[in-house]
């Protein structure tokens, strides 16, 4: 394995701030090296300082997304902190809307979202909720979008909805499992990069923003969040990994509990 030396590793963690705002400790520089000398061999290049004129340069253009792709750290599992889904069930039986919007901000691989369009066409039925999955990593929503999983992975999803909502593979697929066309219809993802502006996608009930924060100096959680709120309509709801936390970064928000967060409305003034 090609070493990296700290000059190499200080302009490969600049670089990932600057378009991801991602911010590396030197106690990632193991983890960085390991993952991007795959991108050494593939290229044939002997030296990390070869690389980052590769992926700054213009001959290969998609290759600094392809960084980002193998720097993200994409770790997720169906009904992942499980409290968050009953809350997510309980308010929407209570609330009953017409329709119900639903942000998973950091999909990774699509469990969350798939989770997530589980609970609400259990709870609401079809035609009645929609869910946007958004990541920055172009191969994550590669593997989302098609929805097969493991077998192994369906441990977690309750038995009755697994039945209801997942179709098991065969022949080729032998060993998987698939999201059922019907529920995939309620769902749309999209490569967005939260550190940046963000595209036309209207305004949700609730945002699903876990497990990402954690990697955003403050300075770049404060800027996220100011979008993410922006997009949330006024009594909507925040949700982060219990790992996470927003106390004190906007005024507009109201904690109902631990990683539970309340748009202020009108009712609120």
């Amino acid at each position: 394995m090609t070493a990296i030396n700290d000059a190499e590793f200080g302009k490969f963690a600049r670089l990932l701030y600057a378009h991801a705002g991602i911010h590396l400790s030197e106690r990632k520089k193991v983890m960085l090296a390991t993952r991007l000398n795959r991108r050494l061999q593939y290229y044939g290049l002997h030296s990390f300082g070869q690389y980052y004129k590769l992926v700054t340069g213009t001959e290969h253009p998609d290759e600094l997304q392809v960084m980002i792709d193998h720097l993200t750290t994409n770790e997720t599992h169906f009904f992942r902190e499980p409290a968050h889904f009953t809350f997510l069930a309980d308010l929407v039986r209570r609330q009953n809307p017409e329709h119900c919007r639903v942000w998973c901000a950091a999909s990774s691989s699509g469990e969350e979202v798939y989770t997530l369009a589980m609970v609400l066409d259990d709870v609401l039925g079809t035609g009645r909720w929609s869910v946007l999955g958004s990541d920055i990593s172009s191969r994550m929503l590669q593997q989302a979008r098609r929805g097969i999983y493991p077998e192994v992975d369906n441990r977690s999803i309750p038995e009755r909805l697994l039945k209801r909502y997942c179709l098991q593979g065969i022949g080729a697929q032998a060993g998987n499992f698939a999201i059922d066309r019907r529920l995939k219809r309620g769902i749309e993802f999209r490569q967005i990069n939260l550190t940046a502006s963000l595209p036309a996608i209207g305004r949700f009930d609730l945002v699903f923003i876990r497990n990402v924060m954690i990697y955003f100096d403050q300075p770049t959680k404060h800027e996220v969040v100011k979008r993410v709120i922006a997009q949330l309509k006024p009594g909507g709801h925040i949700l982060t990994s219990h790992s996470e936390t927003l106390h004190g970064i906007s005024p507009e928000l109201r904690m109902v509990k631990p990683s539970i967060y309340r748009k202020c409305g009108a009712a609120d003034a």
